[in-house]
């Protein structure tokens, strides 16, 4: 199984990942649901979402993200 899946805690901010988790959109990090909010007011959270998205159309699911 995936490591994504078997975390237990925040890559961010060391939080507990039982009330959910998402993958960044910068990085390939695995985050809880309150860093990926703080997430989404970064300036350049538009920018990297963007750039996943051309990736999943072009068949990439395996982007490592713009970076942060």
């Amino acid at each position: 199984m995936d490591k994504f899946f078997k975390q237990k805690y925040c890559d961010r901010c060391g939080s507990d990942l039982k009330l959910g988790r998402i993958m960044s959109m910068f990085n390939e990090d695995c985050i809880c649901m309150d860093c990926k909010d703080k997430e989404t007011e970064d300036p350049k959270y538009k920018e990297a979402r963007d750039a996943e998205a051309r990736e999943v159309k072009k068949g990439n699911y395996n982007f490592k993200g713009i970076g942060k």
